[in-house]
């Protein structure tokens, strides 16, 4: 049972989650342990209240497209995926609160709305990766707290991304146009502009006012490994945009998050926090070769 709940919630994929936390926390300048560990947890229940409820919204889907998924297969009750969703949006947002306060526990309840809108309403409307992309945007304002203003780059940088790889991932069944694969790849020239644009900022042990060196460097660096790791897919799925191709640059596109958040980090002064968060990224791949992300 515990390993179909794994598959539910697509557990490995939380790998992603932690860096929206901090990258919201590095660009607010709040860096206490305990405060990003336990608004990561909390985010990390939110992402898979998201999964098991999405599954439960599309049990009926599931059962003619992929019948092999926990709950058309039999494997975990629909009623159970329900209340494993709201059980764990009920703790994410209690972790919020404890972690973070109201600032974060606010900011929390709206990305928790948002994700429940999105899978009982929006996703199958046009709408739909709109609501995705604002999701992960949310997510590094959790990590902000009361100084969100200063988070806007880096949860427009990851919000954007998604909203590409949600357009993609609609296609991921029976194939799309090249149209959104495209759009995902025009996506990633921009973002990868974007944060490899403007000042990046000194750490706080380099008090002369000059740019560290080591942050442009892991900037630079994480940057470009960001726009390897999926701009290949999308160029694969703009020329040949199956359902495969599709799927495979949706996968990227999700573990492509983990370089980005970490580039963003770097950028904003903590690029030795950003390149132990580029860590996850080869464990994301390796445990999504059990467990798909997608």
């Amino acid at each position: 049972m515990l390993k179909d709940l794994v598959e539910l919630v697509r557990a490995p994929a939380a790998l992603t989650v932690p860096g929206d936390v901090l990258a919201g926390a590095v660009a607010a300048g709040d860096l206490r342990p305990g405060r990003m560990a336990g608004l990561s947890a909390a985010s990390v229940c939110i992402y898979w209240a998201g999964m098991a409820l999405n599954d439960w919204a599309d049990r009926e889907v599931d059962a003619v497209e992929r019948p092999e998924r926990p709950i058309p297969s039999g494997r975990v009750p629909a009623g159970t995926a329900l209340g494993l969703a709201a059980g764990l949006t009920a703790a994410g947002l209690a972790l919020a609160g404890r972690a973070g306060g109201r600032s974060a526990l606010a900011t929390s309840a709206v990305l928790a709305a948002t994700a429940w809108s999105y899978d009982l309403k929006a996703k199958n409307t046009p709408a739909g990766p709109v609501f995705m992309a604002a999701a992960r945007a949310l997510d590094v304002l959790v990590g902000a707290g009361d100084q969100r203003r200063r988070a806007w780059a880096p949860a427009l940088a990851v919000g954007t991304h998604i909203l590409g790889v949600t357009a993609m991932s609609r296609g991921e069944v029976h194939g799309s146009t090249p149209l959104p694969a495209r759009g995902a790849l025009a996506a990633t020239s921009a973002i990868t502009a974007a944060t490899l644009g403007g000042p990046v900022r000194r750490a706080a042990a380099s008090p002369t006012g000059a740019w560290a060196p080591a942050g442009l460097a892991a900037t630079a660096v994480l940057t470009g490994l960001f726009a390897q790791a999926v701009g290949p897919a999308q160029v694969a799925a703009a020329q040949e945009p199956s359902g495969p191709k599709l799927r495979q640059a949706v996968g990227a596109g999700i573990h492509g998050l983990v370089p980005l958040q970490a580039a963003w980090c770097a950028r904003a002064g903590a690029p030795k926090l950003g390149a132990a968060l580029a860590v996850a990224l080869p464990l994301a791949k390796a445990l999504a070769r059990k467990v798909s992300p997608t």
